[in-house]
């Protein structure tokens, strides 16, 4: 018999019975060794909190204090946390409703990350289901705003927004795993659930286009209209019109749609002068002479935005440009950036830049930097007593001349004050001035 693992082995057994009854003797202090008085996990607590005689009576209680469990969540004696809360509330939610957000999500409630549990939901009870603490849209309507403003201008509302649950018919409340803002699916196969596409009246209503398949909300806005058929606020004249053969071919049973032309020669056809404008100016923005050409920006049926912008413009400039997007929002955020000039804080790129095609440098709208652009908003005469203009050379370079942006950026210098090219002005100054480095 081999004896050599014999004692290790009764150590290890030892010391597993040890940590058996070690655990044992702990589990019998909680329960019985502080002598608790009967009910002193949540009765008792009502005898001094008569309020939540009220509260128990709602229609929705939370479990634990259904059962007069309070010290779930609460500690009896102190914390470091408000309310004798256990532990944060973050923590203390998710221990018991680990499944409210899946692994690695394609979209995420906001206040769910936050762990802000208690923005929508009451801790102890509620009238509404799920104790939420307010009922239908009015909970989800309080943060968004925007939404809001649309469901209540819109003549005509989306069906699912009326009915039962409201907006949770289409999203979900916490995290959805497979698609963007919250949706339950996907465009077309979430809107197939109420809209029966192969019904002749949906392809009567398309002019026989086959769009089963297509995105709904590229012509359709899903909270509401001042449309009888919820068009997009922006919507192309030939949709509105019912005129979908100005750009397509006739439909084909079963074929996709397609169009008579491709890029900026389809849009030309309607838009002729300005197309030709912008191909007549020194600089083009290279997205029109590309395959998709206006479509790179604009939406070909309807948008949100004003010109059939496919978003707000510095996202939609942001597509090719994002290193200048990511400088424009380092520079807000900020908090030396006091002076930031309007159209980086508000991510207006057209105010200085011509979208299409310019005659001058970066796509400029003005011809003249200090008076043309900056000058615009901005007294450049009276701004420093520094020489700028024409005949002012930089030192820096013989060939240019000072303009504001040889001190200044125009969108933005992440966290430099007043959009400078260097942290202070003694760092700017000498770069020309170099007999003044010390």
């Amino acid at each position: 018999m081999n004896t050599s693992n014999l004692i290790p082995r009764l150590l290890m057994t030892i010391a597993a019975a040890l940590v058996g009854l070690s655990l044992v003797a702990v589990r019998a202090w909680s329960q019985d060794g502080l002598r608790l008085k009967p009910g002193a996990k949540g009765e008792l607590c009502l005898k001094c909190h008569a309020d939540f005689d009220k509260i128990l009576k709602k229609s929705s209680v939370h479990p634990l204090l259904k059962k007069g469990d309070c010290s779930g969540c609460h500690t009896p004696h102190t914390s470091d946390h408000a309310g004798l809360l256990a532990t944060g509330i973050t923590k203390l939610c998710s221990s018991c409703h680990q499944a409210v957000v899946p692994e690695k999500p394609k979209s995420a409630h906001q206040i769910v990350y936050q762990g802000n549990c208690k923005k929508c939901h009451d801790s102890h009870a509620s009238d509404n289901p799920f104790l939420l603490a307010k009922a239908g849209n009015a909970l989800c309507l309080e943060c968004h705003p925007d939404i809001s403003e649309i469901v209540q201008k819109a003549a005509f509302k989306h069906d699912p927004l009326r009915k039962e649950n409201g907006c949770l018919n289409c999203h979900a409340p916490h995290a959805s795993p497979e698609q963007r803002f919250l949706l339950k699916d996907a465009p077309p196969a979430l809107c197939k659930n109420c809209h029966k596409t192969g019904e002749p009246d949906f392809a009567r209503k398309h002019m026989n286009f086959p769009v089963s398949e297509s995105s709904c909300t590229s012509c359709h806005d899903p909270h509401g209209s001042a449309s009888r058929s919820i068009l997009l606020a922006n919507t192309h004249t030939s949709v509105r019109d019912g005129k979908c053969m100005d750009c397509h071919l006739a439909p084909e049973p079963q074929a996709p749609p397609r169009t008579k032309r491709q890029g900026i020669e389809l849009c030309r056809e309607c838009h002729q002068k300005m197309v030709d404008e912008a191909m007549g100016k020194n600089r083009l923005h290279w997205p029109l002479a590309a395959r998709r050409g206006c479509l790179s920006c604009h939406a070909p049926h309807g948008a949100k935005k004003e010109k059939l912008l496919s978003g707000p413009i510095a996202a939609v400039c942001g597509e090719c440009h994002a290193d200048t997007l990511k400088l424009q929002q380092w520079s807000i955020r900020n908090p030396k950036n006091e002076d930031l000039c309007e159209p980086v804080k508000t991510g207006n790129c057209i105010v200085c830049h011509a979208p299409h095609a310019s005659d001058n440098v970066l796509l400029f709208s003005q011809p003249s930097i200090n008076s043309g652009l900056c000058g615009r908003c901005h007294n450049w005469n009276t701004h420093s007593t520094h020489p700028l203009g024409d005949k002012v050379i930089d030192q820096r370079n013989p060939n240019l001349t000072l303009d504001c942006l040889s001190c200044h950026k125009s969108c933005g210098t992440g966290n430099k004050p007043s959009m400078l090219h260097y942290a202070t002005t003694y760092e700017l100054c000498v770069q020309c001035h170099t007999e003044r480095t010390r």
